[in-house]
């Protein structure tokens, strides 16, 4: 059974040579690439089924940057109108065709609760009580539960804050840059240039 007939979608000169730059762009994901293929043929009248054929896509792909762009084109018209400049029509075609944020979980430590643990982690564990001479990651992760940091969190979960390895939660950096090693492997802070 056939699906709908669908209009091709309306393009301005100015628009068909917006997607031609962008297309033709070094910088330009590969995925933006296809979805301009996609509103192309949509242009040149080719139905969803028929562009999922011709560039090995599903057909709800196809259909999804079809709606997009037509759900857009008001926007970028009236941006044409207004006498926009090209680099910002490029950035609005871009918008259009741009990935929408998805959901995603909830960060489960807060950057707060990390910088406790860092905290944590540079105290003299012997002034806790425990039985110590040097922090390992089971050991901060017991404290910080027993501190009321954080309800719970993996000894691994310790080990990766602590190499360096980023959180989900904050963009930056929790702590201040290393300083840069010496010749010789030494840092100025007097440790070992790891």
């Amino acid at each position: 059974m056939p699906g709908p007939t669908l209009r091709p979608l309306r393009l301005s000169l100015r628009q068909r040579r917006l997607l031609d730059l962008l297309a033709r762009r070094h910088r330009s994901s590969q995925q933006l690439l296809r979805r301009l293929q996609i509103v192309r043929l949509a242009a040149d009248g080719a139905n969803n089924d028929q562009i999922a054929r011709q560039l090995r896509c599903h057909r709800e792909t196809a259909c999804t940057w079809r709606a997009r762009w037509q759900a857009g084109t008001a926007c970028l018209e009236a941006a044409e109108a207004e006498g926009a400049s090209q680099s910002q029509l490029l950035r609005l075609s871009e918008a259009i065709l741009a990935d929408e944020p998805r959901a995603g979980a909830p960060a489960t430590f807060s950057p707060e609760s990390l910088v406790r643990i860092v905290a944590l982690a540079c105290e003299d564990p012997q002034t806790t009580g425990r039985p110590i001479s040097h922090w390992t990651p089971r050991e901060l992760a017991d404290e910080a539960g027993r501190r009321g940091i954080v309800v719970s969190i993996s000894p691994r979960s310790v080990g990766r804050f602590l190499k360096g390895g980023r959180s989900q939660t904050p963009p930056e950096p929790l702590l201040a840059q290393r300083q840069p090693c010496r010749p010789g492997g030494v840092s100025s802070a007097g440790g070992s240039g790891v």
